[in-house]
């Protein structure tokens, strides 16, 4: 016959004496509660769900690996294809450039933006041909187009590419990448992480971007030598 007692209590053949107990099982079995044995049960692990269980609670590694998956659904090789053709065509326009005016090929030459928002070029050339080049390319809008998108999409793309490039090969991650990218893989165009970079590098300070606080600072250079 089946017995039923909650709890220890004093041992009939050990009444008298400390710290030896005897508990009643439904299965009739007499166990010795022991301190002992009590400090080995405290010690059981408790069942998941159990009270203090924070298994659920994203610890500060969760955290990385949800922006680490963030970061990878970046379309990048996309993005560099899209910065990709306007490099091509401010690259061979400005050799074609070079050409035009018998200069040498091999002719380096730095393009920008002056105060004033207009395309103005650099290097060692004579005088004459450098205000010739930069007439041709103020009223080439195809050009100007290009270099204006240039010099937005490529710092950005450089910043996410060197964070990424970190990450990979030392696990470092980049708190402002991870604020930069949306879960909503839909607002992750190229165009939406300009934008959110740009705020986030007025904010944040230049210094943490390793760039220039203008656009207008951006330059392109044709045969640098490094």
């Amino acid at each position: 016959m089946g017995a039923s007692v909650s709890g220890c209590g004093p041992c009939s053949n050990h009444s008298g004496r400390r710290g030896s107990w005897l508990a009643v099982v439904p299965a009739g079995r007499l166990l010795r509660c022991t301190p002992e044995a009590r400090k080995a049960d405290a010690a059981q692990p408790q069942p998941a769900g159990a009270p203090g269980d924070d298994r659920f609670t994203p610890s500060g590694d969760n955290f990385a690996d949800l922006a680490n998956q963030k970061s990878r659904k970046l379309a990048m090789a996309e993005y560099k294809q899209t910065v990709g053709q306007d490099l091509a065509f401010v690259r061979e326009t400005l050799r074609h450039k070079l050409a035009e005016y018998n200069l040498q090929p091999g002719t380096a030459l730095s393009v920008n933006r002056s105060e004033s928002g207009s395309v103005q070029v650099s290097g060692g050339i004579p005088d004459q041909a450098k205000t010739s080049i930069e007439n041709d390319l103020n009223v080439n809008k195809n050009f100007k187009d290009a270099f204006g998108r240039l010099s937005i999409n490529e710092p950005t793309l450089g910043f996410m590419d060197n964070a990424l490039k970190l990450n990979q090969a030392y696990g470092v991650n980049n708190p402002l990448l991870d604020t930069l990218v949306s879960e909503n893989q839909q607002f992750n165009g190229l165009q939406d992480l300009v934008h959110r970079y740009d705020s986030l590098r007025r904010s944040a300070g230049t210094e943490q971007f390793g760039v220039t606080d203008n656009n207008r600072n951006y330059a392109f250079s044709l045969n640098a030598r490094a």
